[in-house]
């Protein structure tokens, strides 16, 4: 294997790790009995066997709200099993149930792919909220590094609904109520202006690692990137993000964070200080905020 191979290898296994880190210590603010899985490998789609959803309900008398967890992994690796102890800690304690999803990784079809899974699975889970005891108008969405960027796109993009389709899931909503995103790209356009090493960025949208920015679709820019889609209309949305993170630079983050100030939406960013691309794991170090914006835009009627 030549040097460059070797370096490709090292930032792949990097961002792999980085991503999938998960903490195995609930929050101190629930109980300490571990979440069980209810439901494994749902199809939500039949294009690919990839698209399936495992589920996490909560026990609960009345219809909880439901968390969506989209995991990372540079869109081609990493697993819906990875569902990160804050979210078990909200099942156990049956205050919502979390439905983790899992999508078309790029070696299969490149993007819009991975977010149209996305978004179909959150249809899908509206079609069967009434017999998995979870209310539809409260969902929200979260995930890490190529989750956060998923769930940053399901937020912001336009409702995915059919009301004519044939589809009975089709024709539902694809809208959520908050969102949560942690280390998640943003905005495919500072691709220009800063260093992405990651050759993920350019593979999502159909490019060989190394192509030059200038040479990249505009369409395609701004058709991945979740900043594009704005509007006032859009959800409560917290990103979690580390100053000193290499894989998916700050600049994602603060971009989004004044085009949703400017547009009136509620956004939060909470900038570690010192983090690192491990903030994409969303271990307890990072999730007191996050489990306080689920709390207000969530679980509160």
């Amino acid at each position: 294997m030549n040097d460059h191979m070797n370096a490709r290898l090292k930032i792949w296994m990097t961002f792999i790790v980085a991503v999938g880190v998960t903490t195995a210590d609930s929050s101190p603010s629930f109980a300490q009995a571990p979440a069980q899985l209810t439901f494994r490998d749902v199809a939500y789609a039949d294009d690919h066997a990839s698209q399936c959803v495992d589920v996490y309900l909560a026990k609960s008398e009345t219809p909880t709200p439901a968390m969506i967890y989209i995991h990372g992994g540079g869109w081609r690796a990493g697993s819906k099993s990875s569902v990160p102890a804050w979210l078990r800690s909200f099942v156990a304690a049956g205050k919502l149930s979390v439905v983790a999803v899992e999508y078309r990784f790029t070696d299969v079809a490149t993007h819009p792919a991975q977010v149209r899974d996305c978004l179909r699975a959150v249809q899908f889970v509206r079609h069967h909220a009434k017999k998995w005891n979870i209310d539809s108008k409260r969902l929200g969405v979260t995930g890490g590094s190529a989750g956060g960027h998923l769930s940053a796109y399901v937020a912001l993009h336009d409702d995915a609904v059919k009301a004519d389709s044939k589809d009975p899931v089709e024709r539902h909503s694809s809208r959520v109520a908050c969102a949560v995103s942690f280390a998640g790209p943003t905005d495919w356009s500072l691709l220009s202006s800063i260093d992405h090493r990651h050759p993920a960025y350019r593979q999502l949208i159909g490019y060989e690692p190394g192509t030059p920015a200038n040479k990249l679709a505009a369409r395609l820019i701004q058709d991945v990137s979740p900043i594009s889609f704005v509007s006032k209309d859009d959800p409560p949305i917290m990103q979690v993000h580390g100053d000193n993170d290499d894989i998916v630079p700050l600049a994602h983050a603060s971009n989004l964070h004044k085009k949703l100030a400017a547009a009136g939406v509620k956004t939060e960013l909470v900038v570690i200080p010192g983090g690192n691309h491990g903030v994409a794991g969303a271990g307890n170090q990072v999730t007191k905020r996050p489990i306080a914006f689920v709390r207000q835009y969530l679980l509160t009627p």
